[in-house]
């Protein structure tokens, strides 16, 4: 910036913007070319993009060529107000009649309101950098953005970008979810896409924002979450306010929550009992589930707190169809034969620890003029998976929970860990993808409340379910890894001393101390 820029706009560009600690930054400064990013209201993500595009308007000069849309041309006032506070102070020139940016460098950036898929068409034979779409959730055909990409190039050698912000609900929700949230529901994990066409691959990122991390609003405006909380369903709220985009009205497991639910990958104790359920399919989906049942109170790698009790689920192995764009297709199934099913799931069982039990559906066990599904899948095994009989108890009967109660009761949780607060008793990793995809959509029965509108995809509730309802036990703790009792009270050298008396015990062939 020249001096007498500097006297007119009375600070150094790099004092303009600059992004917040967290989301913010991880976004301005991410290196794949297809970003989603957003999650809930409030968290910053105009200011994202406005503020991504200013830093690139400096590295690249005129070389950036940037178009910003919204779906509504008033939608774009409040954007527009926005970028003259941003790009305004940095030298920028902003022509209204063509909703354009000149930057002292060259650099420019287009806003345009695209209501229709017309008008992506009227793209053609343009070249840009950066196409950054607004609010992607509100336009019902998200998909046809995506033509879009096919005007980034650039001859100067500029990294192109297609970054997408949205929030939860909207007429586009099921697809953006299905495109960014569902692939990595915790997002932060890149989504690797192979062209089948030349095999060369591309990639694409969700980074989850949320109101909390917008340090700058709570600051200057304390009563936004207070509003926000009272301006919806209670569903709607939490989705706008956690960035959950798996809290519907009227779902059947309502109280599904992602952020309490979903836990990343890690490696589970090896002690704790594992438990297979089941879900037979060929037309439709087949679904089996494997879950470790927690022998003590543990810690996973990212802090989150897993009571003595509660089950896991780590592995998925879903059977749904794929469409020619490599996409689900919602509740086909893949028609294979059974042998060919019970082998990938071999491969999947013989890689976990200390399985103890797999259930199936009943009707797998079923015969009808030769060998049953499960007697199939035991000799496709050379015996090595064996299922028994699931309880099929779907709703209570007298005197009994039914399967879809436990399920429930597990997702609602228990006092465990902390008096007055609940914590739930059935986690998910987050490589479960069909499972978290699935199970926030599912509907009551509208004959039967109690029970699952069975129109809905739930093969993979269903292998929940058998799981849950195979009465988990705990295995024993190893006496190596119980608590010491006391320990709060044990000092630094009390420890290690008691390490060099177990070294000398071992090097002298003597028991070990316990």
């Amino acid at each position: 910036m020249a001096a007498s820029d500097t006297e007119k706009f009375g600070a150094d560009p790099t004092c303009v913007w600059s992004p917040q600690e967290g989301a913010q930054t991880a976004f301005v400064h991410c290196p794949i070319e297809e970003i989603a990013y957003g999650g809930s209201r409030g968290g910053g993500k105009t200011d994202a993009q406005l503020g991504r595009l200013a830093v690139r308007s400096q590295i690249f000069g005129k070389d950036l060529k940037a178009l910003l849309i919204r779906r509504e041309l008033p939608q774009l006032e409040p954007v527009i107000s926005r970028s003259k506070e941003i790009f305004g102070p940095l030298g920028a020139e902003y022509v209204d009649s063509k909703k354009k940016w000149t930057f002292h460098n060259g650099a420019t950036v287009i806003f345009r309101h695209f209501s229709e898929e017309d008008d992506v068409e009227k793209t053609q034979g343009w070249s840009l950098t950066d196409v950054c779409i607004e609010e992607g959730t509100n336009f019902p055909n998200f998909l046809s953005l995506l033509k879009l990409k096919a005007t980034l190039r650039s001859t100067a050698g500029v990294p192109t970008s297609f970054t997408v912000t949205m929030n939860p609900g909207g007429p586009g929700h099921n697809i953006v979810k299905k495109r960014y949230i569902d692939p990595a529901p915790l997002g932060w994990k890149k989504i690797i896409d192979r062209d089948k066409f030349t095999g060369l691959e591309s990639a694409r990122i969700y980074i989850p924002s949320r109101v909390f991390d917008n340090k700058r609003l709570l600051a200057a405006d304390p009563l936004y979450i207070a509003r926000l909380a009272q301006s919806g369903s209670e569903a709607l709220v939490r989705a706008w306010l956690h960035g959950d985009w798996n809290i519907i009205d009227g779902a059947f497991f309502d109280s599904f929550d992602t952020n309490k639910h979903v836990i990343r990958h890690c490696e589970l104790p090896p002690h704790w009992t594992r438990i297979c359920g089941a879900d037979w399919g060929s037309a439709k989906p087949f679904a089996f589930v494997w879950g470790a049942v927690a022998s003590e109170t543990w810690a996973t790698p990212c802090g989150k707190m897993i009571p003595k009790g509660a089950i896991i689920i780590e592995r998925e192995l879903y059977g749904i169809k794929l469409d020619q764009n490599g996409d689900f297709v919602p509740n086909e199934g893949l028609r294979l034969y059974a042998e060919d099913v019970a082998r990938q799931a071999y491969e999947v069982d013989k890689e976990l620890p200390n399985v103890r039990m797999r259930v199936i559906d009943p009707s797998a066990h079923a015969t009808d003029g030769g060998p049953s599904i499960a007697e199939r899948i035991y000799r496709a095994t050379n015996g090595k998976l064996g299922f028994a009989r699931a309880d099929n108890k779907r709703v209570p009967g007298r005197g009994a929970l039914g399967g879809w109660d436990v399920v429930r009761s597990r997702l609602g949780g228990e006092e465990m860990l902390i008096p007055g607060v609940k914590t739930p008793m059935l986690f998910f990793m987050d490589s479960c993808v069909h499972g978290i995809r699935t199970l926030p959509t599912l509907q009551h029965d509208k004959l039967n409340p109690e029970d699952l509108d069975t129109d809905g995809e739930d093969h993979w509730a269903d292998a929940l379910r058998y799981l849950c309802m195979s009465r988990p036990w705990m295995a024993k703790t190893p006496d190596k890894l119980k608590p010491v009792e006391g320990i709060e009270k044990v000092k630094i050298n009390d420890l290690w001393r008691r390490q060099a008396e177990e070294m000398a015990l071992e090097q002298s062939g003597a028991p070990m101390r316990i």
